[in-house]
């Protein structure tokens, strides 16, 4: 088996663009990836590109053999362009292997130990502004079944934060906390927002409401500034969503720069690097709990990893997303109490649908964090693509 094409699809999603991959073989089998990079998508359409170059011809189930040698011979390792286009060609190549051998990916990476896995839900809370419209957003979520749920509350602020801003953040979080109830997991965002000692205030204010982390407290290129904030938090703290590969992981971990692990399986180098990132995790007792806002073939790829991973803890997942959703994929999600469960489709799962791709071209959009406009996450018109129960 050769591969003979790989084509890239950009994809407008309101929020960001998706970047997917689908890989073309001489037998018909085709695979699909997902690499989205918010906001780089040209930049990561250019990488694909230049990892077409050495993948045309090459067996696409050589997957490990692959993975070296571009990583190998990219000269400049590392960073979010590479590794998420390593990342989507990485993810069509276990999708053939799967549909080769007819079973799902996460049979090939050693079977099956659970049958659904716990999600928390992101965008939640679009459009909401004060602490009152997230609380009644915050119960319709309960009433669907959610039993998660994770927000940034933090307005625009960066590096620092005003007591009034603090104050208002606060209050958001306990609005959101008496709406819910003490059974409902709260993950609060800091979208690597703070300094240190900003971090350090913040986790200790955060301690009342119980959360289960504060996620990416501090900007993600210094993990001794993690590893101080987790020392000092008596909350726990969460990271990793803007690390790539597994010898990044490894400076987090031997820093004890975090309790619960966040690689991005269209980041952090695909299905089988973040594997092994979760088995190194697993080696500390910390949890793997991955980043995963992006589209249906990366959430996919991420199931496949809850399926077979010990320590996984819990998916994050957009609770709703733009209409068109279910049009460029067959993505079916079966959800029920709080939890997905996994399919049992060859490969990863999910077909792409070209055409339906081809009528949502990209557009530019722009970092909103940093601007007030943070909960405008979702258009006016959205679907929650995952109703089966």
């Amino acid at each position: 088996m050769k591969i003979t094409d790989i084509k890239i699809f950009l994809v407008d999603c309101y929020r960001t663009n998706w970047v997917f991959v689908r890989m073309d073989t001489d037998e018909g089998i085709q695979g699909v990836g997902e690499g989205t990079l918010e906001y780089k998508e040209y930049a990561l359409e250019g990488a694909v590109r230049h990892l077409r170059q050495y993948l045309i011809g090459k067996n696409p189930l050589e997957i490990e053999k692959h993975w070296h040698d571009i990583y190998r011979d990219a000269y400049w390792r590392g960073g979010p362009v590479l590794m998420s286009a390593l990342s989507a060609v990485e993810m069509a190549m276990w999708d053939i292997l799967g549909k080769v051998l007819r079973v799902p990916v996460y049979q090939l990476l050693g079977g099956k130990i659970r049958d659904q896995v716990k999600i928390y839900v992101n965008g939640w809370f679009a459009g909401a502004k004060e602490p009152e419209e997230f609380a009644e957003k915050a119960k319709d979520m309960v009433k669907w079944g959610v039993r998660a749920m994770k927000w940034d509350p933090f307005g625009k602020a960066y590096m620092n934060i005003s007591n009034s801003e603090l104050d208002r953040a606060l209050r958001c979080v306990d609005a959101v906390r008496q709406a819910v109830g003490k059974g409902v997991d709260l993950l609060i965002e800091g979208h690597g927002r703070f300094d240190v000692p900003t971090s350090i205030r913040i986790a200790k204010e955060l301690e009342q409401f119980k959360p289960m982390f504060f996620e990416e407290p501090v900007p993600p290129d210094n993990l001794d500034a993690l590893s101080e904030v987790r020392r000092k938090s008596p909350v726990a703290i969460a990271a990793g969503e803007r690390l790539y590969g597994r010898r990044s992981f490894k400076e987090l971990l031997e820093k004890g720069a975090a309790d619960y692990i966040q690689p991005d399986v269209s980041h952090a180098g695909g299905i089988w690097e973040c594997r092994k990132i979760a088995a190194m995790s697993e080696a500390y007792y910390i949890p793997f709990a991955p980043h995963n806002p992006s589209g249906p073939i990366a959430n996919a790829a991420t199931l496949q990893l809850a399926a077979c991973t010990p320590n996984f803890e819990i998916l994050e997942i957009m609770v709703s997303d733009v209409m068109w959703r279910q049009d460029v994929t067959n993505e079916h999600l079966a959800f029920q109490d709080g939890c997905i469960r996994i399919p049992e489709k060859p490969g990863l799962g999910i077909e792409l649908r070209e055409e339906a791709c081809m009528e949502h071209p990209y557009i530019p959009h722009d970092l909103r964090h940093y601007s007030g406009q943070l909960t405008n996450i979702r258009p006016p018109q959205t679907v929650r693509y995952f109703l089966e129960k």
